[in-house]
């Protein structure tokens, strides 16, 4: 029994203390994937987040799906799902969580931060004030759980704010920014006028539920609001339900911090409006025996204070794709900005245009330029307003976390502050560091002295040799113009055959593509035009052309449109070979090509996508010259997904048991091995609400066996799904010659891989 008197005192409430090398305040997935950074780079860390759970929008709190530069396959931004943490979170969830089930991702997000050792995790502790030691560095932040009725002093070296209103950052006195800069500041024609609004607002969603037996519904009476009476009412899709209703928006001309609460009651208003409507209007007899199975208790926020750097990313970094020495991070969003009324205004729920491929973000976004221990994390990095249209997204906000844990790491080891990292010779080993993880980065290439593979002969089972795919698959009507992505060296492309079925004579016009820049996949410079007659039946048409490539890069072998003629596609799926189509993605994309107003220094150009699977098969085709871009020599290239070219090294489709043998000419220590494989980075991955039909993609090696050259098995995975392995033996193994022998998941797919490094 615990009894006690009277006291004319304050009491005080329990006090703890904590020691740690890095404190990160904000559990969304920038935070998450920091944390995991870090304590795996062997720093310990506190994570403080004010929710019960982590993922922040991502969680079953808000239920928005993690989205980045892939932008639902609706760009041309092909290979471009990030990679390091993020990757493995997403390729986790689809394995576990194909149904997109928000709940099972907030497990997947726990285990993976309580599985590090090095993680201390504060749920439902908000950060509210901190104590500088100088001016300008933080010592320690005060935090306090109402849980647990605790408060923390959470010391530390360094410092991340992840938690997307900046309060640490705010509280330690940093430059800050909240609203629209002017066209004139950084040179955006796109930047927003008053009119449309200077910030972007909060978003609630809902989920409803089938019952099989009629269901009534009383609206609460703060409900009071009829929708029908809204500006935009008549563009509502009320049919859709979870994140696919992020245009019930509201906020954009308040204070996005300190009246988050008063926007949330107007959300709940317009909710609980909209299924009134869906109930009760008569209009949705559908809806007879649906509930209301959740609707969100706080709201998804998109914008508030974004702090300054020593760099701020703006529209031309995006649009102009601009390179930067310091490049840690890239994004490939849309600049995506939504008007600041939102339901309650007249404009279209947003505004997004693409540039032509993904861009580098450097790493002077993500700290603060006042505060030298001050990391800065999610959606609050150093960006103008217009470029945050882009960068704020989850996937590109995780994907910076991961480079700012590192370069704490480095900063922790060499007694520097994050300023410093940007010496030369330091912003070389951060870069490697972090590919080597896992991350990428846009035109680097991993160039890794202490990776013994360089060293080694390398010899494979097999290669495959692209003399084309197999006339096995569906046939598919050109209502929509396609093209094969072939990956040529310079020269000529070699000639192609393919076969078509008509009804009647027609004409098929078929031409040669490339991208302006070889690094990008947006096909419009036409490098030749060929006119083919087609007569009625199935037949084989072959085709060539004289033009040739300057350069390494992936070619459009296109097909115009022509809903007379149908394709002959193939069963065989292939890493680094895609067929692509002249259409759009409706949530990204409102035509098959993007045509801004003139003057806001956006460019014109079409969308070439493709397809989800189990459809997006490749062209069945014949070449007259082989292509042979998949040599195993590939491993070692130091890039481990597609650009100009595959990069992997893929054996052949008949190879009864594929394998790459590393050769020293002196026997070497390894202690540890890296392993990449192909989870094809063009897939979204969407978390939640989207449901996916597989939970392992085809490309990616299903199990693995490592030998030493006497035969011994020292390392043997099995039922492998992710990305990237990393094998650390229990004692360091000396040995001459590695085998690793890699097992097949599919008959159609070829057994494919990256990269291969070791060290000792």
């Amino acid at each position: 029994m615990i009894k006690e008197e009277f006291s004319s005192e304050n009491r005080s409430l329990k006090k703890v203390i904590l020691e740690s090398d890095l404190v990160i305040a904000g559990g969304g997935l920038s935070g998450t994937c920091c944390a995991i950074t870090a304590a795996r780079q062997g720093l310990k860390v506190t994570l403080i987040q004010d929710r019960p759970v982590l993922g922040g929008n991502a969680s079953s709190e808000v239920r928005l799906w993690i989205l980045g530069a892939t932008s639902h396959m609706g760009n041309n931004n092909r290979w471009a799902r990030e990679g390091g943490v993020i990757d493995e979170i997403l390729v986790e969830n689809l394995y576990r969580n194909p149904e997109g089930n928000p709940l099972i991702l907030d497990t997947i997000l726990l285990e993976m931060v309580t599985k590090e050792a090095n993680i201390r995790l504060l749920l439902n502790t908000a950060v509210h004030d901190l104590k500088k030691g100088k001016e300008d560095q933080i010592e320690s932040l005060r935090a306090f759980c109402p849980q647990n009725s605790t408060e923390y002093e959470v010391r530390g070296e360094f410092f991340v704010d992840a938690t997307g209103d900046g309060i640490i950052g705010f509280l330690a006195g940093a430059a800050f920014r909240m609203g629209a800069e002017s066209k004139d500041e950084f040179d955006e024609a796109f930047a927003p006028d008053q009119s449309y609004g200077q910030l972007l607002g909060h978003s609630i969603y809902f989920y409803s539920k089938d019952t099989g037996k009629p269901v009534r519904f009383v609206p609460p009476a703060f409900a009071d609001i009829d929708i029908t009476k809204l500006p935009r009412f008549k563009t509502f899709n009320l049919n859709e339900f979870g994140c696919r209703l992020w245009w019930v928006e509201y906020g954009g001309r308040r204070d996005t911090i300190h009246e988050s609460e008063e926007i949330k009651w107007e959300l709940w208003k317009v909710i609980y409006g909209i299924w009134n409507h869906i109930k009760n209007s008569g209009q949705y007899p559908d809806s007879e025996n649906l509930t209301l199975e959740w609707v969100g208790t706080i709201p998804g926020k998109r914008e508030s204070r974004r702090f300054e750097g020593d760099y701020m990313l703006s529209q031309k970094d995006v649009i102009l794709q601009r390179k930067h020495e310091d490049a840690v991070s890239f994004g490939g969003w849309a600049l995506d900005l939504h008007p600041a009324d939102g339901i309650f205004g007249d404009k279209p729920g947003c505004t997004q245009w693409h540039s032509k491929g993904v861009y580098q973000i450097p790493y002077r976004t993500m700290y603060s330029k006042n505060i030298k221990n001050l990391f800065l994390g999610g959606r609050l990095i150093s960006a103008t307003h217009v470029a945050f249209g882009s960068s704020r997204v989850m996937a590109t906000c995780a994907h910076n976390g991961q480079a700012v844990a590192m370069a704490a790491a480095i900063c922790h080891e060499k007694g520097l502050l994050p300023s410093d990292l940007l010496q030369k010779g330091l912003m070389s080993e951060f870069q490697k560091r972090l590919v080597r993880s896992g991350q990428y980065i846009p035109d680097y290439r991993l160039m890794d002295k202490e990776d013994l593979v360089k060293t080694a002969r390398i010899t494979g089972s097999s290669e495959f040799e692209l003399k084309g795919l197999p006339f096995d698959g569906p046939w598919k009507k050109l209502g929509f113009s396609m093209a094969q992505m072939l990956p040529v060296d310079s020269g000529q492309v070699p000639g192609m055959k393919i076969l078509i079925r008509s009804e009647v004579k027609s004409k098929l016009t078929v031409e040669l593509r490339l991208s302006q820049k070889p690094e990008n996949y947006t096909p419009e410079v036409v490098l030749e035009r060929l006119k083919l007659d087609i007569e009625p039946g199935v037949q084989f048409y072959s085709f060539a052309f004289r033009k040739e490539i300057p350069e390494k890069q992936y070619a459009f072998v296109t097909l115009i449109s022509n809903p007379e003629l149908e394709v002959k596609c193939s069963e065989s799926r292939v890493t680094g070979l895609l067929t692509v189509f002249q259409k759009f993605n409706k949530s990204v994309a409102t035509s098959s090509r993007q045509a801004p107003p003139s003057g806001i220094g956006i460019d014109s150009f079409e969308f070439w996508v493709p397809e989800r699977r189990p459809e997006g098969h490749n062209l069945a085709f014949e070449l007259t010259e082989s292509l042979r871009p998949f040599g195993v020599e590939q491993v070692t290239n130091g890039i481990f997904r597609p650009t100009t070219q595959p990069n992997a090294w893929v054996a052949s489709f008949n190879d009864p048991m594929a394998f790459v043998t590393l050769t020293w000419a002196k026997p070497k220590t390894i202690s540890q091995v890296n392993l990449y494989f192909d989870t094809d980075f063009d897939h979204p991955m969407e978390s939640s609400l989207m449901g996916h039909p597989e939970s392992e993609i085809p490309f990616c090696v299903p199990s693995f066996r490592i030998k030493n050259e006497v035969g011994t098995i020292l390392f043997h995975k099995e039922k492998n799904h992710q990305t990237l392995q990393t094998i650390r033996f229990h004692e360091p193994i000396t040995t001459s010659r590695l085998t690793i022998e890699f097992d097949k998941r599919s008959k159609h797919v070829p057994v494919s891989v990256f990269g291969i490094s070791c060290f000792k």
